[in-house]
């Protein structure tokens, strides 16, 4: 056309890649003919029809308009319309409107595949920013050892105590490489790994969803689709105990109050991973927890821990709450583990036996009968529900329906409370197995203070006295010592 009309001086040719045509930002060519179109190099724009121009309605209109305030008519070849003729903008918005239905009727069917696909339990993999796993010669996803080894580390520092902020400089202290190939880590991608459950060999589909073709923004599914869970999906690289103690902690860190009162403006505390006795070391008298004081006499410095309550209020609530200093109190709970180590190993062996004697005793037989039963009783309501007759519309499987519907629900109800039981059980089993791995470490060495194995090995601390504290330890151990 521009070459029949001898006139016409042809610019360019502005072309994009049939990504998206919903998007205006998303098709550089496009947003580089309407730049040059502001800049005054180009008098007229040819295009073969309306949806090769936009195939979002109100795109469309806007970029029409613009153009026609600036005198740079369009001249939609299929459609025979002219944009500086009165009548066009009828048409254009007619078209336009055919352009982007079409687009979302595209949209939709491949939104259905998708969907089929996930509910088939199909797991996309992102290998390009998912640390830890890339496609393996046979298309599934396999472990790499070296990105696996920083993904452990991770999990295995925050248990330790470490916030997401420590984990993420000691990474970059070592120069560890982030998802994205890039050196700088952040609390948030620290986070996302942390609560991933692809790296325990699951996976969880549907987590966010598209709203619509047009503005294309990911929002996170709170339940308005359904969401499919695939077990045993691919390798795991993180144990599934160690990631469900991952999730507790992340779930009681979350959820942790705020104990000071004076100088606070939200109801929910910040966890600190600096000192290990701000969430262990509680007062005797009114439960509030301890905080880490210093005081300065006459130049000198003096580290004490003190009640809380005190702090902020003095006498008015906590009548007799002791300062500890800290030096006493490091030595005091050193101590105590140096003397579990040695004499209360046997207790957690004890333990340990009585646990799988437990898990012995459960009746393997009972369970399966029970989920036999379960499958009969669903069997038998497809049974009845695929039955179309009058007895059926009348409503005379009613109470058929109630008496099976009632002991499906039972039987649910039970194996749901074994396999929590389970769960407590193994959960309880890892515990004591982790507690036993220290303390055979800590026998033949001398125990200085040190907050991560405090950690590890403590439940809390309670303030008796001035020179005395209880300590109960994981296990279930309570021992006294004195500072």
């Amino acid at each position: 056309m521009i070459m029949m009309k001898p006139n016409w001086q042809m610019v360019g040719i502005y072309a994009d890649e049939g990504i998206t045509g919903t998007i205006a930002k998303k098709r550089p060519d496009f947003m580089r003919m309407i730049g040059d179109c502001r800049k005054g190099k180009i008098d007229i724009i040819i295009t073969k029809s309306v949806s090769r121009f936009s195939r979002n309605n109100l795109d469309c209109l806007l970029y029409v308009r613009e153009l026609k305030e600036l005198g740079i008519p369009i001249i939609f070849e299929k459609e025979g319309i002219n944009t500086l003729q009165v009548s066009s903008e009828l048409l254009i918005t007619l078209f336009s409107g055919l352009s982007q239905a079409e687009s979302e009727s595209i949209s939709m069917n491949v939104k259905i595949g998708k969907r089929q696909s996930l509910k088939n339990g199909n797991v996309p993999f992102c290998y390009k920013s998912f640390l830890g796993y890339q496609k393996g010669a046979d298309g599934k996803p396999e472990i790499v050892p070296d990105e696996a080894k920083t993904v452990k580390r991770i999990f295995a520092e925050y248990l330790a105590g470490k916030s997401l902020n420590d984990i993420a400089k000691s990474l970059m202290s070592d120069g560890v490489l982030s998802p994205r190939g890039k050196t700088a880590w952040n609390s948030k991608v620290i986070m996302s790994i942390l609560s991933n459950e692809k790296y325990k060999g699951d996976a969880l589909l549907q987590k966010t969803y598209i709203a619509d073709c047009i503005s294309k923004k990911s929002k996170k599914n709170n339940g308005e689709l359904p969401m499919y869970y695939v077990e045993n999906n691919h390798p795991a690289i993180i144990e599934r105990s160690m990631f469900d103690r991952v999730q507790e902690e992340i779930a009681r860190r979350n959820s942790k109050r705020k104990v000071k009162q004076k100088g606070t403006k939200t109801e929910l505390g910040k966890y600190s991973s600096k000192y290990a006795l701000s969430e262990l070391l509680f007062c005797g008298n009114c439960g509030t927890p301890y905080r880490r004081v210093t005081w300065t006499n006459r130049g000198k410095k003096k580290v004490v821990w003190r009640c809380i309550s005190r702090l902020d209020y003095g006498t008015k609530y906590c009548k007799d709450s002791p300062s500890l200093e800290e030096s006493a109190l490091q030595n005091a709970i050193a101590e105590a583990i140096t003397r579990k180590a040695k004499s209360e190993g046997a207790d957690v062996s004890r333990i340990r036996s009585h646990l799988k004697i437990y898990q012995d005793r459960q009746d393997i037989s009972s369970i399966i009968a029970k989920k036999n039963r379960l499958n009969e009783l669903k069997e038998s309501i497809d049974q009845l529900t695929n039955i179309d007759n009058e007895a059926a519309q009348n409503g005379e499987f009613d109470s058929q329906f109630e008496q099976l519907y009632t002991e499906m629900y039972n039987l649910k109800d039970e194996l749901d409370e074994i396999k929590k039981q389970q769960a407590r059980l193994t959960q309880s089993s890892d515990t004591l197995n982790k507690v036993a791995v220290i303390i055979e470490g800590l026998k033949n060495h001398p125990v200085e203070y040190d907050d991560q194995a405090v950690r590890q090995l403590i439940c809390c601390i309670k303030v008796l006295s001035t020179d005395q504290i209880e300590i109960q330890f994981k296990d279930g151990t309570l021992m006294k010592a004195t500072l």
